[in-house]
């Protein structure tokens, strides 16, 4: 929180101004008021401030950093999760966990690992969730390829090492990556999310500089 507000957002020069402003309960994490100005706010996150009247939702860009993208009071109420595991617990009652350490108690019996849910976070119960399959739209979370999003065109099975996922982009690029790299955000080609500028389609060092120098 801190390097977002005082270095991305600059809403304050110093770390004591940081630490007012997060004191004084301004900022809502997931909907949650954190005053801990070293909270780890991390991917697909929704930062809130109540006062500026502002949403973010902590997205990767092309080149692999955070991007704080603004969005509007809808999308802010929820957010997805990348569903990491799904068991039984006490007296069986199934339950999945989440990416970000959420355990989401009765899923859709048709949610596995890898999907991802879309939660509401006021509530924290699943509204909507999409399968891992080919035809959907993804974000890549890691890796070379991180903050890439593209549509599934299949993905290679490995049983025992790393299974490899081909993912073709907006303009017709194909890459591939690592299972565990890919977080689905969208049914088909609708993206559930609003995506940061430019729709995560990474341009080659050429078009890049092009583009740079046409500023």
């Amino acid at each position: 929180l801190i390097v977002m507000l005082r270095e991305r957002l600059k809403y304050a020069l110093t770390y004591r101004e940081v630490k007012m402003i997060v004191m004084q309960r301004l900022i809502k994490v997931d909907g949650k008021v954190r005053t801990d100005m070293f909270f780890p706010a991390g991917f697909m996150d929704v930062v809130q401030i109540e006062q500026t009247k502002e949403n973010f939702r902590l997205l990767y860009d092309t080149k692999g950093k955070f991007t704080l993208h603004k969005i509007v009071k809808e999308e802010a109420t929820y957010k997805l999760c990348n569903v990491k595991k799904v068991t039984r617990g006490p007296k069986g009652t199934p339950y999945c966990i989440t990416h970000d350490g959420r355990t989401l108690r009765y899923p859709d019996p048709d949610v596995k690992t890898h999907d991802t849910v879309r939660v509401d976070i006021t509530t924290g119960k699943i509204l909507d969730f999409v399968k891992f399959e080919a035809g959907n739209t993804v974000m890549i979370k890691g890796g070379n390829n991180m903050g890439r999003v593209g549509v599934i065109m299949h993905r290679e099975r490995h049983p025992g090492s790393f299974e490899i996922v081909h993912i073709k982009d907006a303009v017709g690029h194909t890459f591939s990556t690592r299972l565990q790299n890919v977080f689905v955000v969208g049914k088909g080609m609708k993206p559930w999310i609003s995506l940061p500028k430019g729709n995560g389609i990474k341009l080659s060092i050429v078009e890049d500089r092009n583009a740079k120098m046409s500023k």
